[in-house]
């Protein structure tokens, strides 16, 4: 049974599947360009649907239909982009049937790379997708059996993020910023020994700008992009992955740091978090981060390693028994760690494997809560007014999961009737107090 994962950008999509017997690979098509992927056509930039499904089509071109097709998608609008690939993909072609579509996070698909590797100590680590449009930060509480994405930022400026940086580059040494010339630029910084050669002169020029300022640390299309010009274009990079992390990890707080994307393959950006005491957690020896999102995608797809995309806390909700003949105050486990999937069913309360029936009093406000099973630390939801039943009246209570972190409160009449639904809003992502930051 065939496995792909695909991984759109804004100028290439990247294809990937798991070897028989092997790790996760890059897919090889014609008219990719080699160590990126499939490039976006013009008429599709973008439109991330459009790519897509451009690029599966080229795949069906050469290969049979996959069984099962995983897209990674942002964590920026995440039911939006999963809403688009679907419609763009699961229509049957001519060449076969419709796939089974489903998505996947870049960040949980990045930590899934890292979690096949090796383990991943419990705590909370920044995956950074750092492409040509944007630079995204993820902070995720990674759990023995769940990851969840706890805050999340984006910054991406009008022209782009490592477009817009390339472009400075390439109009300061005299040349025109169009798809030839970034191509270009590109194809020399992967030559052997470009990034040592790169980061030797910035280090020259940073101790010594008079005398290395205007040393060349490639050449384009026979112009010089010397090391001042590198030097005065950095902070596009540096300072707007610098506030997208502020966002989310707050004064004072750090954590790994996963660099995935094409910009993340930029050498210089790794002294300026080291400076800023940002540890970095390595992936996997021989990996382009370009590559990282879709090859864990692969190994997801394939089976291989489990995508964890579950809420990592347990919900409760206060109830009241007659025990002894008096009421008590009670609370019941609904869902417990690691059982909610964004997207997925509703999951029950259930006593000895059966599902608890329960009666709803008028106007009384119900307490919802969710609680870290490690530390015992909680945080309240609600409280909830739900509409009263008769005496007879009984219940399924449950909750369900939206991909955009959304949660209701389900329930499902015993007899007849469909099930009612009550938002919960966003269920917390980083509640236990003894979460640590770990290191790389």
């Amino acid at each position: 049974m065939t496995a792909l994962a695909i991984d759109a950008g804004s100028r290439y999509v990247r294809l990937a599947r798991v070897a028989p017997g092997g790790g996760p690979e890059p897919v090889a098509l014609p008219g990719a360009v080699p160590g990126e992927g499939l490039p976006v056509p013009e008429a599709a930039r973008g439109d991330r649907a459009a790519a897509l499904r451009t690029a599966y089509d080229a795949y069906l071109r050469h290969h049979d239909a996959p069984a099962r097709l995983l897209v990674v998608v942002p964590q920026h609008d995440r039911a939006g982009h999963a809403r688009r690939a679907a419609d763009a993909l699961t229509t049957a072609t001519a060449r076969g049937p419709a796939p089974d579509v489903r998505t996947l996070t870049t960040p949980h698909a990045v930590l899934a790379l890292l979690r096949h590797t090796g383990p991943l100590a419990p705590g909370r680590y920044a995956v950074c997708d750092l492409g040509a449009a944007a630079a995204e930060v993820s902070v995720c509480v990674v759990t023995p059996g769940a990851v969840a994405v706890a805050a999340a930022s984006r910054h991406a400026p009008d022209d782009g993020y490592g477009d817009g940086f390339d472009a400075a580059l390439l109009t300061r040494s005299g040349l025109t910023p169009d798809d030839d010339t970034r191509r270009a630029l590109a194809a020399v910084r992967a030559e052997p020994g470009a990034a040592r050669r790169l980061a030797l002169v910035l280090d020259r020029a940073a101790r010594d700008p008079a005398r290395f300022e205007t040393t060349a640390v490639h050449h384009v299309e026979g112009r010089p992009v010397t090391a001042g010009t590198v030097r005065a274009a950095l902070p596009l990079l540096t300072d707007g992955l610098d506030r997208a992390l502020a966002e989310v990890l707050g004064p004072g707080r750090t954590a790994p740091l996963a660099l995935a994307g094409g910009v993340a393959r930029f050498g210089p950006l790794r002294p300026h978090l080291d400076a800023a005491g940002l540890p970095l957690t390595a992936l996997p020896d021989g990996t382009d981060p370009a590559h990282a999102a879709v090859l864990g995608a692969a190994l997801v797809a394939a089976g291989r390693v489990d995508p964890a995309d579950r809420y990592p806390y347990e919900l409760w909700i206060g109830a009241h028994r007659t025990e002894a003949g008096r009421p008590a105050d009670r609370e019941l486990l609904i869902s417990a760690a690691g059982t909610l999937e964004p997207g997925g069913p509703p999951v029950y309360a259930e006593d000895g494997g059966r599902r608890v029936g329960v009666r709803t009093a008028p106007g009384r406000p119900v307490r919802v809560r969710v609680t870290d099973p490690a530390s015992g630390a909680g945080t309240p939801l609600g409280p909830l007014t739900l509409p009263g039943g008769s005496e007879t009246d009984r219940f399924h209570v449950g909750v369900r999961l939206a991909v955009d972190g959304t949660a209701a409160l389900v329930l499902h009449p015993l007899g007849a009737g469909p099930p009612g639904a009550f938002p919960l809003g966003t269920l917390p992502a980083d509640i236990g107090t003894d979460t640590k930051e770990v290191g790389p």
